[in-house]
Order: C-alpha cells, then structure tokens, then sequence
C-alpha cells in the first residue's frame, strides 16, 4: 500500500509540473489554460492567438488592440490575454497545442481542408448560433460556406481576398514596361528585368503555399478554372495536358531567372522586403498585403505611391479567363470546444467580427469577411481598384492547400517546393497529387 501511495503521489507531482510547462503569453503568464473564471469576483480571462505581429502586420495589429481595449471597457469583468505569432509559428504552435486538446480560448484558423482535422478532432465549437444571432446576413455571401462542414460553421471569416501581381510602378517605368495584358508581355517584362540585373519577382518558397499561388494561376490559365477544381477533388488527373504545361512552365520561369535569388529558401517575410526595399519589380500576394502599400505609415509614402497591380495575364491559347482570381475567405476566428469560458469566448468573437468590418477598412485596408458600405468612405485608390475587381471576378479559386485535406495538402506544398527547386518533373509533381489525393486523407 506504501508503495502504491508514493507512486500516486509521484504521478500528481508530475502532473503538477507539466501543467506549469504550458506557453508563456508576452507577460509571461500561463496561457493554455483554456480560460478562467474567478465564481466569487466573476471574473474572466479569454485567451486569444493570433497571427498579427505588430511589426509585419501593424494595421491589423492596432486594430486588434483597439478592438480588445474597447471589448474590456466595455466588460470589465473580461481580461482578454493576447499570445501573437508570426504566420508559419503558428500553424506549428496550433498543431501541437491540439495534440494536448489546449488549444486557446479563441485563435485563427483557416478555412475548408485547413479546418476540417480540427472539426474532426472536436477541437473547434460550432458557431452556428452566432450566425443566427446579430451577425444574421451580414457576411458577404459564399465567406461563411467554406468553414462549413457537414452543415455546421466552426469559424467565423474576417477577411476576403484575391491574389493579384503587386508591381512597382517606377522600376517598370525605368525600363519602359508597362502592366502586362498577355502572358507574352509579362514573360518580356521577365526577360527586360532579368537581363538588367533587376530580380523580376520576390518570392519566399520556403513557406512553400507561396510557390503555389504562382502554380494556381498557371493551371487556371492553362487549363481552366473548371478542370483545376476537379483535379483537386480527384474526379481529374493532374497528368492533364494543360496542368502538365501549368507544372512545366513553372520550371521556365525559374531558367529564366524569374525569381529573386535564392528563392527557394527565404521566407515570404524575407522576400517580402525585397519587394519593400525595390530589389525586385513584382510580388504576388494576397490582397491581406494592403495595409503595407496603402496605409501602414511604417512604410515610405513614395514606394506605398509607386505600388500598382495587374491581373495575372492570360494564357494564349489556354482555357482560363482573366477574370478568375486565386483567393477566397481570409483567416477567421474559432472557438476552442474544451474552452472553460466558452460562452464568453463566444461573445468577444461576435464582438470582434462586427468591430472588425468597420474598422479594417479604414484602419488597414483590408477586405472584410463583413457587408461594408465603402461609398462614403475616403479609401487609397489601390483598394478601390482591387475591391472592384474583386466585385467582377468571373470565379474564385481557393487556395489548392486551403482545400485539400490535410496529408495531401502537405503533399502538394513539398511537391511545390520540389517543382520551383527542379528537383522532381512536372509528370512525378502530377502522380504524386493524384495519389495524395486519392489517399483522402
């Protein structure tokens, strides 16, 4: 019996130990509790993860700031407790906080094949409600859809957006070029730049979805939007013809020194700065990118003035329509299901959608998930531009790893790494897909 009670002992302690040796938030307190609550004071702390840094994101990090001061004065019995990452820290942090089912109280998720583990783990609380509540039709349509599993939502989007081909208007203009219409005036921008010693286009592969944005549009344009969406759904091979050329003229751009050096292991942040600081002409992004060339003041008004955009030119002879646009919902906001302060959790998010709307418009010129009425508004005619094109777009092709279920997600984004570094062919980069996919899983 002595012997029993030690190792019963022992076996509290060490839990006792592994309980403290949770995440640390910036104040260095506990953050995966999953939420307290203080019964005698009423008390509440929500613990919330997000993926808005203040130097790489500073509108949507003032904003989120201002949002959770306004929510704490307004509850002053809530302390919200903020734990914020950069974009590929935490995708990790995410996964290995559910291994342990600690996920925070409300964090940042994306959409469909993303989503789907965490649904599937019981990780994330329907928000159905939410959705029947105040916030009843005020998504623009087909944003909620996609974080919608088996008739239920268990997130709720903040953002909607579209991938053009950011460019700077004075390198184009150094060596009279001007935004391309055709796929044979952007490869002559390509060559013009290259062989003047100019880095035609930032990318940062090593973050690996990056390399695919330019990989979706090629097959889009090739092949068409139709044919890319069953080929992701396993109803058509990726061996097709046109997705086959989409694979292959990914290597040429690489042979003709398309993107900026050592591009297959930078970060997107890194490459990013290689468009800030005019190293390279073009840099294709998600419209998430506004604030830094519209409205982020830590970013000098004459090169925030020298951005402009172009739609990613058509294929001759190809299928696609340039009018399709790669992107769709942005990030939203779930709920964690083991959250201790579930209903309270769910109220900040109701909170912070709404509050979202309104201020990331002007605050950082973002495209809300929300119906804004920008009319009366003085927004950057950057924005203007790209939210009208949004509002015309023939078809919106989700981004391929978003919807694709997770193992195969991660196949496609190593094949697309492999595919920019030339270190498999266009028909393995095709077989490979096809028997991912129809693992389903």
């Amino acid at each position: 019996m002595f012997r029993k009670w030690t190792v019963l002992l022992l076996t509290l302690c060490l839990v006792m130990v592994a309980a403290g040796c949770g995440g640390k938030d910036e104040s260095g307190d506990n953050n995966n509790d999953g939420g307290t609550t203080n019964a005698g004071g009423g008390k509440v702390t929500i613990n919330f993860m997000h993926l808005w840094p203040e130097g790489v994101s500073a509108g949507q990090n003032k904003i989120v700031n201002q949002i959770i001061n306004e929510y704490q004065q307004e509850h002053t019995n809530v302390t919200i407790k903020q734990e914020v990452l950069d974009n590929e820290q935490y995708k990790n942090k995410l996964k290995v906080l559910s291994a342990s089912k600690q996920l925070p109280d409300v964090g940042v998720t994306w959409a469909a094949g993303f989503l789907q583990p965490y649904v599937e783990g019981k990780l994330f609380a329907p928000v159905d409600d939410l959705l029947s509540g105040d916030l009843k039709d005020k998504f623009v349509a087909g944003t909620t859809e996609a974080y919608n599993i088996d008739g239920s939502t268990y997130a709720l989007p903040l953002e909607f957006n579209i991938a053009p081909v950011y460019y700077n208007k004075a390198i184009f203009e150094k060596y009279n070029l001007k935004a391309p219409q055709t796929y044979a005036e952007f490869q002559n921008i390509v060559k013009t730049l290259a062989d003047n010693g100019v880095a035609p286009i930032a990318l940062g592969n090593k973050d690996r979805w990056t390399g695919s944005l330019w990989y979706m549009y090629l097959a889009e344009r090739f092949a068409g939007q139709e044919t890319v969406a069953k080929a992701i759904k396993g109803e058509e091979s990726f061996k097709n013809a046109d997705l086959l050329k989409a694979a292959g003229e990914v290597q040429t751009l690489v042979d003709q020194k398309a993107f900026v050096k050592g591009f297959n292991g930078l970060s997107n942040e890194e490459a990013k700065s290689e468009f800030l600081n005019g190293n390279a002409a073009m840099y294709l992004m998600g419209t998430w990118e506004l604030p830094n060339f519209t409205t982020n003041e830590e970013i000098p008004q004459d090169f925030r003035d020298n951005v402009g955009f172009f739609k990613f030119p058509a294929v001759d002879g190809g299928k696609g329509n340039v009018n399709s646009w790669v992107g769709g919902p942005g990030v939203g906001l779930f709920v964690s299901e083991n959250s201790k302060v579930k209903d309270e959790a769910k109220k900040f998010v109701e909170y912070f959608v709404t509050k979202w709307g309104e201020q990331s418009v002007t605050g950082a010129g973002v495209i809300p998930a929300t119906k804004v009425d920008t009319s009366a508004i003085q927004l950057p005619q950057l924005y203007i531009d790209l939210f009208n094109e949004m509002n015309q777009a023939s078809s919106i092709t989700l981004f391929a790893d978003v919807q694709m279920k997770a193992n195969a997600a991660e196949t496609h984004l190593n094949m697309i790494q492999a595919l920019f570094g030339k270190e498999t062919t266009p028909e393995k980069f095709a077989e490979e897909h096809d028997a991912a996919i129809k693992k389903g899983s």
